[in-house]
């Protein structure tokens, strides 16, 4: 197997593991309250991460006064940001639907980029960011998303948001952090807990849950996204973000048996073309710099 096609392995495997934080928050949401989910997966994502940082030699530099902002902010919305709306919102809608929602974040990303660093917007982009928004709009105002269910599909939406928030503040660091130090970084900002941390009504499945999300996702995804992507190209990479919408809605059907009707199918749809278009252009981009 060449360089590249392992590669192509690992990144498809991490994507499989971002798929699966949808079902995972899912079963935490009907058993234990967001604050205290997250701050129980970050206190055993933590020392893992340690022991790695210990195994590999790895060390954090020192940071100036405005990094030490930026990482606060990025573990906020990151971190608890992005976790907490998740399980939140997955109270209330369908995995399904969340699954395509979050397949959104590279356009939101780019989005974002447009009225935070005031990037020139370029036609590829805004007609991703178009296709990215049919496909949200095809799910979150079907008959089935009234009430409770549109409520959560908004907090999916605000959840991505932040992630797309924590991607971009990433280039607001002056220090170059080692990957696996920043992430360590982000996990140690537990946050403070609103609810009783372990109240009645916990169930063994959302505890389960918890543990799973804590290690394969935080520390397992972590590992084969960052083997995968010094493998191939960083346009590479970025279509391989594809795949978790897709994982998502197709473990929320094996898993948890969640019926997938044609407003999903189109919301993936739209949303696979909307990335991918992304990508390819970003390609085509860097072709024309280059020369070739």
């Amino acid at each position: 197997m060449s360089r590249q096609v392992q590669g192509y392995v690992y990144l498809a495997l991490a994507m499989l593991t971002v798929g699966s934080t949808v079902i995972a928050s899912k079963l935490i949401a009907s058993g234990l309250p967001p604050f205290s989910a997250t701050a129980l997966r970050f206190a055993i994502a933590f020392p893992v991460l340690l022991l790695l940082m210990w195994a590999t030699g790895a060390r954090l530099p020192r940071f100036s006064r405005h990094d030490r902002l930026i990482l606060v902010i990025q573990a906020g919305a990151g971190s608890v940001g992005y976790t907490t709306l998740l399980i939140s919102g997955l109270s209330l809608t369908s995995a399904a639907d969340a699954g395509v929602i979050i397949g959104t974040l590279p356009v939101v990303s780019a989005a974002i980029s447009i009225l935070l660093l005031r990037e020139r917007p370029q036609r590829a982009l805004l007609l991703a960011v178009a296709l990215a928004t049919a496909g949200v709009l095809s799910i979150a105002f079907t008959p089935d998303a009234a009430g409770g269910a549109l409520s959560g599909n908004a907090l999916i939406f605000l959840a991505v948001v932040c992630e797309g928030l924590f991607i971009l503040l990433n280039k607001r660091l002056k220090t170059e952090i080692a990957p696996l130090a920043q992430s360590t970084l982000m996990v140690a900002a537990i946050p403070a807990i609103f609810e009783v941390p372990f109240a009645d009504g916990i169930s063994a499945s959302a505890v389960a849950a918890v543990v799973y999300y804590a290690l394969v996702p935080t520390v397992g995804g972590f590992l084969l996204w960052y083997a995968g992507a010094e493998r191939v190209s960083g346009t590479e990479a970025a279509l391989f973000t594809a795949l978790a919408p897709v994982s998502a809605v197709m473990l929320a059907f094996i898993i948890l048996g969640e019926p997938v009707g044609l407003s999903q199918i189109a919301g993936i749809a739209c949303v696979l073309a909307a990335v991918l278009g992304l990508a390819f252009a970003g390609s085509r981009s860097v072709k024309l710099a280059g020369g070739r």
